[in-house]
């Protein structure tokens, strides 16, 4: 005979099923996934992960769990006496930040950043891209480089990776290299170059910060020992000469000098600026403007033999790839996007730099390559 439902009801077996299930039921909401395990394993190898979002930018910060309590930001001491900055760079475990404004991306510039033989572990990276389609395309393409990076051998990891994204509008829509290089684009074009590299700088430069390689993105080719090769000479500024491999007249493969704003200044050129209106900025490398300042284009030596270690003094210094003491900027020297004694962007960074009190050098037989379009 059926037993009545107030029975049913009050049956231990029942009660005792109910909180089983209810006990299971919780613990199953509070314990946390094996994935949320796997995470928080991986981020525990992480050894020099920042602790708070307000940590240095140049280390790398690694978000908690959803829902975790956060901790207060951590108050630390940075004695900048201790940053090096030496001839034994790699010896010194001095640090680099490597800065490179993008526009396009070429997997070339990523190749040969990954065959630098600086440990990557000592290198930071930063990069501040357009927003436009085609700066949102080179930022898919560097992101894809960076995951497949991040995630292979240790030893060709970098220490931590910035992408910042412009946050005004570029003053020329193309890109191509003609359309660049023309002259009544330059001062807005440079101008907007001199602003992004200084939100480039100012947001990443950390306080163990040694050295700055700004290096531009279309540079495709360098020595592997780029970084020690010009941080032996421990100047304070120094920029490589930047070349260019192309066919020849000859159908020869060949080289000729491409970057043009390294340079010595000259009579003729203080002359042109003692003429000129307030905002009114030199431009090196026009026919239509003649500086006949020495040019450290003009001035390498080409052969096989060439010293390449003999410096110059410049006045004036391009940005293809150009190595700066961390503690020059942080004195101040900043890229002018004004007409700074009539000098814009990397040259109006070497005249303040200057004005500081640094010296700015240059490498005549030391070549770096553009990307030939």
């Amino acid at each position: 005979m059926a037993l009545p439902r107030a029975v049913r009801r009050t049956n231990p077996i029942t009660i005792a099923l109910a909180g089983l299930l209810s006990v299971g039921f919780i613990f199953f909401l509070l314990s946390p996934s094996s994935n949320a395990g796997a995470v928080s394993s991986a981020k525990r190898k992480i050894a020099s992960a920042a602790a708070h979002p307000l940590s240095p930018p140049t280390a790398p910060f690694v978000k908690g769990d959803y829902g975790s309590e956060q901790k207060p930001p951590p108050v630390v001491h940075y004695h900048l006496n201790n940053v090096t900055t030496t001839t034994e760079s790699i010896q010194n475990e001095e640090t680099v930040l490597i800065l490179t404004p993008l526009t396009r991306f070429y997997q070339g510039y990523w190749n040969n950043l990954l065959a630098l033989s600086y440990p990557h572990s000592l290198i930071a990276l930063g990069f501040i891209t357009p927003k436009t389609r085609e700066g949102n395309t080179a930022t898919a393409a560097l992101q894809a480089a960076i995951a497949q990076t991040q995630s292979g051998p240790e030893d060709k990891r970098f220490a931590s990776i910035t992408i910042l994204r412009q946050d005004f509008d570029p003053p020329i829509t193309s890109q191509d290299e003609a359309e660049r290089h023309k002259m009544e684009n330059q001062k807005a074009r440079r101008s907007t170059m001199a602003r992004a590299r200084n939100s480039l700088l100012f947001t990443t430069i950390g306080p163990t910060t040694s050295w700055v390689l700004w290096l531009d993105a279309d540079i495709v080719e360098t020595l592997p020992t780029l970084i020690q090769d010009m941080s032996s000479h421990d100047k304070p500024v120094l920029v490589a000469n930047c070349f260019q491999r192309y066919i020849n007249e000859k159908g020869k493969k060949d080289i000729r000098p491409y970057d043009y704003n390294s340079w010595q200044d000259s009579q003729a050129a203080a002359e042109i600026a003692a003429n000129m209106a307030p905002d009114d900025i030199i431009l090196e490398g026009y026919r239509d403007m003649a500086t006949y300042r020495t040019l450290m284009a003009m001035s390498a030596d080409t052969t096989e033999s060439r010293d390449q270690r003999a410096v110059m003094p410049l006045d004036g210094v391009g940005g293809t790839a150009l190595l700066v003491k961390a503690e020059v900027h942080r004195d101040g020297a900043m890229f002018p996007p004004f007409a700074f004694y009539h000098l814009m962007e990397t040259e109006g960074f070497a005249k303040m730099a200057r004005r500081l009190g640094w010296g700015c050098w240059g490498l005549p037989n030391y070549f770096v390559y553009h990307y030939n379009e």
